[in-house]
């Protein structure tokens, strides 16, 4: 291959990163999910295999960073970063956990997956257990479902009265607010799959016996409430939508693309943040003369 083929194989896939945030980014006012394209690809041209060649190379520099903030942490400072990965079943959460997670050094991750609250847990608010895990300075967390199931499932599933979730929504806006004033980032992400690419991704999993264990019955009882579903995140991406916490659309069919997709805006979030090399509390001349002597 020669010089122009390298160079244009190199190109191919690569989008400008400092945008991407704000391609994705849910605009103020209603959302209308309808309107975004599941199997889109913004910001990104290329094939499955440039995407997961594009997200295997953003390794050494997201770990950069990622290393940064964690020695900025153990130095003194106080800025975190929260991933909320929120979505329906099937949509990824767990994939986009192994494939960009699995970039980054694990002792600077805090990885939490929310199931349905204990009865304590319901006794202390819904904000309670939400708090308990959130990335301590110079971490970066996860959240694998979130806060936001308080306005998703316990409005679907009418666990709460109509009040009470819709209380809630200025609820999460200032326990977000409060974050943000403490230092931690939260970059929101919603992986939107289409109700096709589910169905095809249920049945994979039902026709894999390895993978039965990921099933659950109650996984076809939920289809069934997709236009409920649906009209929730809608309430949600347009209610908790702040421009210190904003929510993005990831379109998910495709899941080499929500993988670099997600990874690249987390990249951007901590480039962002700029965290620098904590200097020596130490004399460094010093320390080498000690050193060579022994």
């Amino acid at each position: 291959m020669g010089q122009d083929g390298r160079m244009a194989k190199e190109k191919r896939g690569r989008t400008d990163r400092g945008g991407l945030l704000e391609q994705l980014r849910v605009p103020s006012g209603p959302v209308d999910l309808s309107k975004y394209d599941t199997r889109a690809t913004p910001g990104f041209t290329g094939t499955k295999d440039d995407g997961k060649r594009a997200l295997e190379a953003l390794g050494t520099e997201v770990s950069d960073w990622q290393e940064r903030l964690f020695a900025e942490g153990r130095t003194g400072g106080q800025r975190s970063v929260l991933l909320v990965l929120q979505g329906m079943d099937t949509s990824g959460k767990g994939g986009v956990i192994r494939h960009g997670a699995g970039l980054m050094d694990p002792q600077g991750l805090k990885i939490t997956s929310f199931k349905a609250p204990t009865p304590a847990e319901k006794r202390r608010g819904f904000l309670w257990r939400i708090r308990q895990a959130l990335p301590a300075p110079g971490m970066i967390g996860i959240f694998d479902r979130s806060h936001y199931e308080d306005v998703l499932i316990a409005r679907v599933r009418s666990l709460v009265a109509p009040p009470v979730w819709n209380r809630r929504y200025g609820q999460i806006n200032d326990f977000e607010a409060e974050l943000a004033a403490n230092g931690v980032t939260v970059l929101k992400c919603f992986l939107h799959i289409s109700p096709e690419e589910q169905k095809l991704r249920l049945q994979a999993r039902l026709d894999d016996p390895t993978k039965h264990w990921k099933y659950k019955p109650g996984d076809v009882d939920e289809r069934e409430l997709w236009p409920a579903y649906t009209e929730s995140y809608e309430a949600a991406l347009e209610r908790c939508n702040s421009p210190e916490s904003p929510w993005l659309v990831i379109p998910s069919d495709r899941k080499w693309y929500r993988n670099w997709a997600v990874t690249t805006v987390l990249l951007e979030t901590l480039k962002s943040l700029d965290p620098k090399w904590p200097a020596a509390d130490f004399d460094v001349p010093t320390e080498k003369d000690r050193l060579a002597a022994t």
